[in-house]
C-alpha cells in the first residue's frame, strides 16, 4: 500500500465541522492519502513522511466538487432553442421530448461515448462525484439502458422515467403514470439508487409526484424532485413532507416553500447555469440560506437548459447572481452536494473520508468567482 503526503497547501477547505464553521480553512496545510482514503491532516510542519510526495506549491485545495444533478445520457444538440431563447423565445419544458426521439435513436454505444466525453469535461473542471439521470428515453426499454449506461460511470444513478409525458401519452397522461410506477419502475429499480419527478408546467401535477415518488420509496430508491422551475408550486413541500434528499431549481419559492426547506432535512439544490441558458430569474439563495435551508449548487448539465459541465462556472454565477459568499458557494458545491445525495464520505477533506481533492491554480478559492472561465483547475486528486 503506497502513501502520499500533499504538503506546501497555501489554503486547505476542509469543510469540516469538527475544525471550524462552514469551510474550516486551515493554512500552510498538508494532508496523507492512503489506498484512496484520508489518514491525515494537519499543518505542514508536523506531517509525517510518506512513500511519494506532492508539492502543492502555496495552492488552494478543495474537495473534489459533488455536483448533484445532471442528465448526461442523451443524444443530439438543442443550440437552435438556447439560440431562440437569447432572441426572446420564452423557455418551456416541451423540448425534452425532442431530445427523447434522438436518444431512443442512438446506439448504447454512441450514448455511452457521450456521456464518457462529458464526465471526462467534468472532471477536468474538477468533479469527483456526480449524479446522473435518466429521462431521455421514457419508456421501459429505454430508460432501463440508459440506466444501464449511467452506471458505468458513477453510483449515483437516477430513474426519471417521469421528465415529462412523452409524445405517444399525450392524450393519457394517467396512463404514463401507471406506466411509470408499474413496468417502467420493475425495469429500472434495480439499476437505481434514487428516483426524481420534474413537478412543474408542462410536466407532471402535484398529486402526479406524489404516486410517482412513494412507488419509488416503496421499492427502497431515495426521492429527489425538479420543482419550482417554470412557476410556484406545492411541489417543494410536497418533496419536504416526503423526506426527499434534495428539491431542485427553487427558482420561483413561497415564503411557506422557504420555511418548509429552513425546518426539514431536504436539501434546496439551485442551478445557476439553467438562469444563465433561459434567462429565467435567478433563485434566491441567499434568501433559503438565511433562512437556515441547507443549499447545493449543481450543473443540470443537460442538452436544453442548461448545457454546461462546469460546477466553478456555477459557483461564479451564485457568488454573482445570487448573492452568495465565495466560501458559502464552494461550500455549497462540495459538502452542500454531498449531503443532496446523502453522502458522508465526499465533499469534506477529514481522515476517514475519500481523497477527492482538487488543487487550484491559485491562491484561494475565492479565484474560482474572481476569474471566471479561467480553468483553475491545476490537479484532480
Amino acid at each position: 500500500m503506497t502513501s502520499t503526503l500533499i504538503d506546501g497547501i497555501g489554503l486547505l477547505v476542509t469543510n469540516n465541522p469538527e475544525v471550524g464553521s462552514l469551510t474550516a480553512e486551515r493554512h500552510d496545510a498538508a494532508v496523507v492519502v492512503e489506498n484512496g482514503m484520508i489518514t491525515w491532516v494537519g499543518d505542514s510542519s508536523g506531517a509525517p513522511a510518506a512513500d511519494l510526495r506532492i508539492d502543492a506549491g502555496g495552492r488552494c485545495v478543495i474537495p473534489g466538487f459533488v455536483d448533484s444533478h445532471s442528465h448526461l445520457v442523451f443524444a443530439g444538440d438543442r443550440s437552435d432553442e438556447f439560440e431562440a431563447r437569447m432572441v426572446g423565445e420564452k423557455y418551456a419544458a416541451g423540448g425534452i421530448r425532442r431530445t427523447v426521439g434522438l436518444t431512443r435513436d442512438a446506439t448504447d454505444a454512441a450514448l455511452a461515448s457521450n456521456t464518457a466525453r462529458l464526465v471526462a469535461e467534468m472532471r477536468a473542471q474538477g468533479t469527483t462525484t456526480v449524479e446522473i439521470k435518466s429521462g431521455y428515453g421514457l419508456n421501459t426499454i429505454d430508460e432501463a439502458r440508459s440506466l444501464a449506461i449511467a452506471g458505468q460511470f458513477t453510483e449515483e444513478i437516477t430513474f426519471l422515467g417521469a421528465h415529462v409525458v412523452p409524445a405517444e401519452f399525450t392524450d393519457d397522461p394517467a396512463g404514463y403514470v401507471e406506466l411509470v410506477t408499474g413496468e417502467m419502475l420493475d425495469a429500472c429499480a434495480p439499476r437505481a439508487k434514487w428516483i426524481d419527478v420534474f413537478c412543474d408546467d408542462g410536466a407532471f401535477d402535484v398529486d402526479q409526484a406524489r404516486t410517482i415518488l412513494q412507488a419509488g420509496q416503496a421499492r427502497g430508491l431515495g426521492a429527489r424532485m425538479h420543482a419550482g422551475q417554470l412557476g410556484p408550486s406545492d411541489g417543494v413541500r410536497l418533496a419536504v413532507e416526503l423526506g426527499a434528499a434534495s428539491v431542485d431549481h427553487c427558482t420561483f419559492l413561497s415564503d411557506a416553500d422557504v420555511d418548509a426547506l429552513a425546518s426539514g432535512s431536504t436539501v434546496a439544490t439551485v442551478l445557476p447555469g439553467v438562469e444563465f441558458s433561459t434567462r429565467q430569474p435567478y433563485p434566491d439563495a441567499r434568501r433559503l440560506i438565511d433562512a437556515g435551508a441547507t443549499v447545493a449548487i449543481a450543473s443540470d448539465c443537460n442538452p436544453g437548459s442548461c448545457f454546461t459541465s462546469s460546477v466553478p462556472f456555477c459557483i461564479a454565477l451564485a457568488v454573482r447572481e445570487m448573492h452568495l459568499s465565495p466560501a458559502e458557494a464552494v461550500w455549497a458545491a462540495t459538502a452542500g452536494g454531498a449531503q443532496a445525495l446523502w453522502r458522508e464520505d465526499v465533499g469534506v477533506v477529514a481522515v476517514g473520508k475519500k481523497a477527492d481533492l482538487v488543487m487550484l491554480d491559485a491562491p484561494s478559492y475565492v479565484h474560482l468567482a474572481y476569474r471566471p472561465g479561467v480553468p483553475l483547475i491545476h490537479r484532480v486528486i
